[in-house]
């Protein structure tokens, strides 16, 4: 990939010398969603696949920036002294809500850059494409202008330009997740403190296996604000009666004798999943240090079916998968992961049963949904960082991959 991006580069903007190759990866989240902007826990990890970025220094303030993905769409161009979104630059949106707020930040951006994109995350597919372009440009910028932001600045930097610029208000597990990854680990991290632990995943014998829907969704335009709003307005009706900053403050057992404080029904249906859904997060970060595998099994059926029924995102495909996993012997545990509406499950399944799961998984789903489901096994990888000779950034053998494109700006709610 590194050789295939320089010669990509050598096509779009000639001369190669001095050119740096950066990486960011794409992730998952094994369990605890719709739980970050509640103030609780997720358990995420990054992944080998990602977006790559070959970059070469300007002389002036403009920054010309390419993707390989979306070849179509050519060449797109901003100066780092008029930074402002464009609907007609769609995918490029993205870095250039980065730049803006370094720039916000008081950061001295003194030249641009030629840059070329070149994601190989699914397309669509929940796995945080926007999130892995937004880190992979925080750091192109942070280690070429010598800035010596920490990673968790970029990891501020890279949400905020998601939440204000883009117009999606994301919590920060994705870019947590990507700029924080360490090879072989997943994450507990609590996203009200941003406290986490590294938990080393023991996946001898098991592998992860990502099952598209090839229905693609838009976080915005899909009800993800709505669910944010619908969790705000049950968390206050708690506040009038309990001193509570956050829904992740609270156990199961302390909800439940609570929840009749929440005055709308849906409201409180959304309440229930997000507190339920903590609880699980840390009960699979402590099940993984076991090695009980079962119990982890048993967990992610839970917070599938309370995403079904109490947050009600996921939708006729992915229970159509999760359901066909469940079905089928080989399988550790498995459910929807992302923001759902569409997108991928994530899977534990025996190495050794995992051409069969997805012969098996693939041919049902057709059956139920008329769709043909991708599926690739993935592996567990380090962060967005700088590429050196001996770090190609992906090893997995996750096949051929597209990033999303993004939503358009008036599919956002404002």
């Amino acid at each position: 990939m590194r050789q295939d991006i320089k010669k990509a580069f050598s096509d779009v903007f000639g001369k190669t010398e001095e050119l740096r190759v950066f990486f960011a990866p794409g992730r998952v989240n094994l369990i605890g969603e719709h739980t970050d902007y509640n103030g609780g826990y997720v358990f995420p990890c990054a992944l080998t696949i990602g977006t790559y970025a070959a970059v070469r220094e300007r002389g002036d303030r403009l920054v010309r920036m390419y993707s390989e993905n979306f070849k179509e769409d050519g060449i797109k161009e901003c100066s780092l002294d008029d930074i402002r979104y464009k609907e007609e630059d769609g995918w490029a949106n993205y870095p250039k809500g980065v730049m803006a707020e370094y720039l916000g930040s008081g950061f001295s951006l003194p030249h641009g850059f030629d840059i070329v994109f070149w994601g190989n995350i699914p397309n669509g597919a929940g796995l945080s494409s926007s999130a892995s372009i937004e880190l992979v440009t925080a750091v192109i910028f942070n280690q070429s202008h010598h800035l010596q932001a920490d990673m968790l600045d970029l990891v501020k930097m890279a949400q905020a330009a998601e939440n204000s610029f883009i117009g999606v208000n994301c919590g920060i597990m994705d870019q947590f997740a990507i700029g924080m990854g360490k090879k072989h680990h997943a994450m507990l991290l609590d996203c009200d403190t941003l406290s986490y632990e590294y938990a080393k995943l023991n996946m001898s014998g098991l592998s992860l296996v990502i099952a598209n829907t090839n229905k693609k969704r838009s976080l915005a335009g899909s009800g993800y604000n709505k669910r944010r709003q619908e969790c705000r307005e049950a968390l206050q009706d708690l506040q009038k009666h309990l001193s509570i900053q956050s829904l992740g403050e609270l156990a199961p057992s302390a909800f439940d004798t609570r929840a009749g404080l929440i005055q709308n029904e849906t409201n409180r249906r959304r309440a229930k999943h997000a507190v339920y859904e903590n609880y699980r997060a840390k009960k699979t970060a402590e099940m993984f240090s076991k090695n009980e595998l079962g119990q982890i099994g048993e967990l992610m059926r839970e917070s599938h079916l309370s995403l079904r029924h109490d947050y009600e995102v996921t939708s006729p495909e992915l229970d159509a998968l999760a359901e066909a996993a469940w079905s089928h012997g080989g399988v550790i545990g498995s459910r929807m992961t992302g923001a759902g509406f569409g997108g991928c499950t994530i899977s534990i399944v025996k190495e050794d049963a995992v051409q069969d799961f997805i012969e098996t998984a693939g041919a049902r789903y057709k059956e139920q949904t008329g769709r043909k489901a991708d599926f690739y096994t993935a592996d567990i990888g380090a962060g967005a960082r700088e590429l050196k000779e001996d770090d190609y950034g992906d090893s997995g053998t996750c096949g051929t991959f597209d990033p999303i494109r993004p939503a358009k700006r008036t599919d956002f709610t404002p």
